[in-house]
């Protein structure tokens, strides 16, 4: 009986081992399936990144000599396998009238190859080459710049830059010129521009020269300028592509050099197109403009290039056309223009053969760039009103000209009775225009 009962028993646990394997059978599979997929999602995984050999393509040509000492190089990435897009040619980022930047097209490079520029930033493209060289233009530009000195009998020489668009001179750089002559009626100005060199551009310039004003629009001719200087090393590595022009306007970067080679090559006086000249700069020789001063020290804490006047050859403009070529960045707004100025005479300050003048901030900066919108304001009170006209005063009594920084003043109104009002008004020869509109 004992015996039988035990059989019984184990009979049942044998029954219930099979039916718990039975129910639990299909969460077994599931769960083994499960297993099997994460195996093979796992090695499809591992065989993805495994590295293959890719097939052999041709070697693209490499655009670039060894770097001359003194020139920034650019790094290569290590890579023969990723390959990166980069633009040809992207589209203009400031207006000018240079035809700098055309529309885009799309090449794949190898990043690990030498390349001169980032993904995306520019390259020169066929048509800037076209306008960067000058083909038959050396001895137009010569001649034209030649005959009219010498026909003119200049007593003094000013040059200006203009890379925009004949439409885009408006009323404030046409006052601009306006002041010239009024404070030297016997000057002639050399307007280097291929905007202004047209039909269109003598229309603009006209009235002026029906004043009996000694003025011209010409081309530039950049290889012509630069000839003999470190110029002309930086322009050609330009042209073959050796230059990574930068996020910053080249047409502005090129003005920042044009304006160092004339005044190298002819002697005279450079001013930005948006200087309104106060008085006559024929007492001033070898000069350039503190933007900014140490208020604890009295010494000069920034440079401006946007006045410049010097002799033929001088030796600053000999150092400032190195350190140009030698340190361009065209990624840096300012490297170029007066952060190198400034670099420059630091440099230089106390060493001999350099005959040079850094005039005070009150000479041709007497407004910085911060505060200009506060001479184109009227009085608001009795107070403001004093204010107006002693720093009027000032102006009129200790400075040659006042630079509008027309970037920053541009959306700014005359308003009656405001500092600008009472300057434009002293040195307009043509007053048909609104001056509320300048």
């Amino acid at each position: 009986m004992f015996q039988a009962t035990k059989l019984h028993h184990r009979f049942q646990n044998i029954i219930s081992s099979v039916f718990g394997f039975v129910v639990l059978l299909p969460t077994s599979l599931f769960a083994l399936f499960f297993l099997v997929l994460l195996a093979c999602n796992g090695f499809s995984v591992f065989y993805n990144n495994l590295s293959v050999p890719a097939k052999s393509s041709p070697e693209p040509a490499n655009l670039l000599p060894e770097n001359p000492t003194g020139y920034k190089t650019v790094t290569k990435l290590a890579s023969s396998v990723i390959y990166a897009v980069k633009e040809e040619n992207p589209p203009a980022i400031l207006k000018t009238h240079l035809p700098l930047l055309q529309k885009l097209k799309f090449s794949m490079v190898p990043v690990g190859k030498p390349l001169v520029f980032r993904p995306k930033q520019a390259r020169l493209s066929r048509q800037i080459l076209r306008t960067l060289r000058s083909g038959t233009k050396a001895e137009g530009f010569s001649s034209k710049v030649k005959d009219f000195f010498q026909s003119s009998k200049c007593k003094s020489r000013f040059f200006m830059t203009w890379i925009s668009s004949v439409e885009s001179l408006g009323d404030r750089e046409l006052l601009t010129i306006d002041s010239v002559f009024k404070s030297h009626p016997k000057a002639c100005l050399v307007i280097v521009s291929n905007s202004l060199d047209s039909k269109r551009g003598g229309v603009v310039l006209k009235p002026f020269l029906d004043k009996g004003f000694k003025l011209i629009a010409v081309d530039p001719d950049f290889d012509y300028v630069f000839k003999k200087t470190y110029a002309e090393l930086w322009f050609n590595r330009l042209k073959k592509g050796n230059v990574d022009p930068g996020e910053v306007s080249l047409g502005q970067n090129l003005s920042n050099l044009l304006r160092l080679a004339l005044l190298y090559k002819y002697g005279g006086i450079y001013i930005d197109i948006d200087i309104i000249v106060l008085k006559s700069f024929n007492n001033l020789r070898n000069v350039i403009g503190a933007q900014s001063i140490n208020l604890e020290t009295k010494n000069w804490s920034r440079l401006n290039n946007a006045v410049l006047i010097f002799d033929k050859q001088h030796p600053l403009l000999y150092k400032f056309i190195q350190e140009f070529a030698l340190t361009f960045d065209g990624n840096k707004w300012g490297h170029n223009g007066p952060y190198l100025v400034s670099r420059v005479v630091a440099r230089l300050t106390g060493r001999p053969g350099f005959n040079y003048t850094v005039l005070p901030p009150s000479a041709f900066y007497p407004v910085d760039w911060s505060r200009i919108q506060s001479i184109f304001r009227g009085p608001r009170n009795e107070i403001h009103s004093n204010w107006l006209h002693n720093k009027l005063e000032q102006i009129c009594r200790q400075s040659y000209a006042v630079h509008l920084w027309n970037k920053q003043s541009r959306k700014f109104r005359i308003q009656e009775g405001s500092i600008i009002q009472h300057i434009i008004s002293d040195p307009c020869i043509f007053c048909n225009s609104s001056k509320s509109s300048l």
